[in-house]
C-alpha cells in the first residue's frame, strides 16, 4: 500500500537525506580510475574504519590525503557541517524546481530552459554540460543529447531521476516516464534507461516488501534486452546464488571491461550490489556501495535515496544525519543554503497532488 501521511512524509525525507547523506560518503573517493575497491578498502583499513559505519575516516598519510578530491576536508567524519555542494544533488533539487513550476507535463524543452535559468555551465559535467553547450548554441532536444557528446550513456541522467520516483510514489512505470523525458535532453539508449530505471528504484522503494522486490519491479520498465538490463539481472542472480558481495563484483566488472568508470552500466552494478548485500540496512548499503568504486558519490546517493525511502527517516542513524544539519550547499540558482526539510516538504506536496 502507498503510504500516507506523516508516513508518506517521513520516507520522502529519508531519501533525501539518504541522497545527500550517501553523495557525502562517497565524494572523497570520487575518482573510480584511481580509488578502486581494493584501495578503497585499503584506505579504511589503515585508519581502522573497517566495517565502514560512518562518513569516512580522516585519511591516515599523506600519499592518501594527496589522492581524495580536494573537498575531502567538508565530508571527512568530524569535519561535516552540512552538505557540500554537488551536481548529484543539485539536479534532485533542480528536479523539484521544474515540477513545481511546470507541474508533471512538463517538456524537454522546460528541463533545457530552466537548466539555463538556474544552473552554471561550470558546475556541469560530460554529457549535462555538451547538451548545456548545445542548448547555448541554439540547438534543440533530442540533438542536444547527440550532437558532439561522447558521453550519451554515462551516469548523468540516472543522478537526476530520484525526485520522479519521490513524486510518484508506488507507481514506478509513471516515475520512469517523467525520468525519460528529463533524460532526453543529454543521453541518449542506456543512459536514457539508467534514468528511467533509478526513478522506478526509489518509486517502488515505497511500496515493495524488499529490496529484491524493487529491484525486479524496476527493471520492468527498461527494455529486457538493453545492457543495463542484463547487468542487474546478474548481479541479482550472483546475490540469490550466495556468492559474496566482493566476488560479485569482480565478476561483473570482469564483464564489463573496458566500459569508462562514469558509464551507467558498471555503476548500475555496483549499485545493485549495494543495495541487495545491504538488505534494507541504511548504513550497510550505502558503505557497500560506496566501497564498491567508480562514480562513488552518485552510486552512494542513489543507494542512500533508495535505502532512505525503505527505512524512513527516522531509522536513519544519528550519525549520518545530525552531521548534515538540516543545511544543503547548492549551485542552482536560489536555492543554497535551503533546509533539508522543506525540500521535503515541498516534495511531498508534489507527491500529494500526483496520487
Amino acid at each position: 500500500m502507498t503510504p500516507v501521511g506523516s508516513e508518506l512524509a517521513d520516507r520522502v525525507h529519508g531519501g533525501w537525506l539518504g541522497r545527500i547523506a550517501g553523495n557525502m560518503l562517497g565524494k572523497p573517493v570520487e575518482r573510480g580510475d584511481h580509488w578502486t575497491r581494493e584501495r578503497i578498502d585499503r584506505y579504511l583499513r589503515r585508519a581502522d574504519a573497517l566495517p565502514l559505519t560512518d562518513y569516512l575516516p580522516e585519511p591516515a598519510d599523506e600519499g592518501d590525503r594527496l589522492a581524495l578530491r580536494p573537498e575531502w576536508r567538508e565530508c571527512v567524519r568530524g569535519r561535516v557541517h552540512g552538505s557540500c555542494r554537488d551536481d548529484d544533488v543539485d539536479y534532485a533539487i533542480l528536479g523539484l524546481d521544474l515540477l513545481e513550476t511546470h507541474g508533471f507535463d512538463f517538456t524537454t524543452e522546460q528541463v533545457g530552459d530552466l537548466w539555463l535559468l538556474r544552473l552554471p555551465y561550470l558546475q556541469t559535467f560530460t554529457a549535462e554540460r555538451a547538451a548545456y553547450r548545445n542548448l547555448a548554441n541554439g540547438l534543440k532536444p533530442p540533438l542536444t543529447a547527440t550532437y558532439d557528446n561522447p558521453y550519451q550513456d554515462w551516469i548523468g541522467a540516472l543522478i537526476r531521476a530520484d525526485v520522479h520516483g519521490w513524486t510518484s510514489p508506488g507507481a514506478p512505470r509513471r516515475a520512469a516516464s517523467l525520468a525519460r523525458r528529463d533524460a532526453v535532453l543529454s543521453h541518449t539508449g542506456n543512459g536514457v534507461y539508467g534514468a528511467m530505471w533509478a526513478a522506478a528504484l526509489v518509486s517502488a522503494a515505497f511500496t515493495a516488501g524488499t529490496v529484491r522486490e524493487a529491484v525486479e519491479q524496476a527493471l520492468t520498465v527498461i527494455p529486457a534486452s538493453s545492457r543495463l538490463a542484463r547487468t542487474v539481472r546478474r548481479v541479482a542472480a550472483l546475490h540469490e546464488a550466495g556468492v559474496a558481495w566482493d566476488d560479485t563484483l569482480t565478476t561483473v566488472a570482469e564483464e564489463t571491461a573496458g566500459t569508462h568508470w562514469i558509464h551507467v552500466v558498471p555503476n548500475a552494478a555496483v549499485l545493485t550490489a549495494g543495495l541487495l548485500y545491504g538488505d534494507g540496512d541504511f548504513t550497510r548499503t550505502v558503505a557497500l556501495t560506496v566501497r564498491g568504486g567508480l562514480d562513488t558519490d552518485s552510486n552512494g546517493a542513489t543507494a542512500g535515496s533508495v535505502a532512505g525511502v525503505l527505512c524512513g527517516a527516522a531509522a536513519i542513524p544519528d550519525r549520518w544525519k545530525d552531521p548534515l544539519e538540516d543545511t544543503v550547499r547548492s549551485a542552482v540558482f536560489g536555492f543554497d543554503g535551503v533546509r533539508i526539510t522543506e525540500l521535503a516538504e515541498r516534495t511531498v506536496r508534489l507527491a500529494r497532488t500526483s496520487a
